[in-house]
């Protein structure tokens, strides 16, 4: 299901925690498989669950709880707008406002080129650089104003 290339990453992190806590390798091992595959389809969750001696059920709950993870398939970036108090309260709602109609869609959906994702978030840290997103759960982009939202589209292009 995964390649050797991911079942080795996924085998470092296993090795970070003693032999019986495989399972606290769970996260790292969702993010490599979701890495990977682009997201997390149910038989990709049971596979890591199967690599990891755990039921399905418990990798799905931890899946599921975060918002990292990408249960259906996303674009090729995926925005996450944080629309939490301290962002909304400094312009996230504007911003997500301006990106709906700037990319012709709304929250989880995808541009028809398949190459933007638009999703909501929850407070990601930086209330100092409200407000914030994340592209592809790695790059975070703060105190976005439109020309700003305007210039980082343009680097995706």
């Amino acid at each position: 299901m995964l390649s050797a290339e991911s079942k080795k990453k996924i085998d470092r992190e296993v090795a970070k925690y003693p032999a019986d806590w495989k399972q606290s390798a769970v996260m790292a091992a969702l993010r490599i498989a979701q890495d990977e595959k682009g997201w997390l389809a149910p038989e990709t969750i049971e596979f890591v669950a199967d690599y990891l001696g755990m039921e399905a059920i418990a990798v799905y709950e931890v899946a599921t709880f975060y918002n990292m993870y990408n249960l259906e398939p996303v674009g090729k970036y995926k925005l996450t707008l944080c629309t939490n108090l301290p962002c909304a309260l400094s312009g996230a709602n504007d911003v997500a406002a301006y990106l709906k109609e700037k990319l012709g869609i709304g929250f989880n959906e995808t541009t028809p080129d398949g190459k933007i994702t638009l999703k909501e978030g929850e407070c990601f840290g930086s209330c100092g650089y409200a407000p914030v997103f994340l592209i592809n759960n790695r790059k975070m982009c703060g105190s976005l104003t439109f020309a700003e939202v305007d210039r980082i589209l343009a680097e995706l292009e």
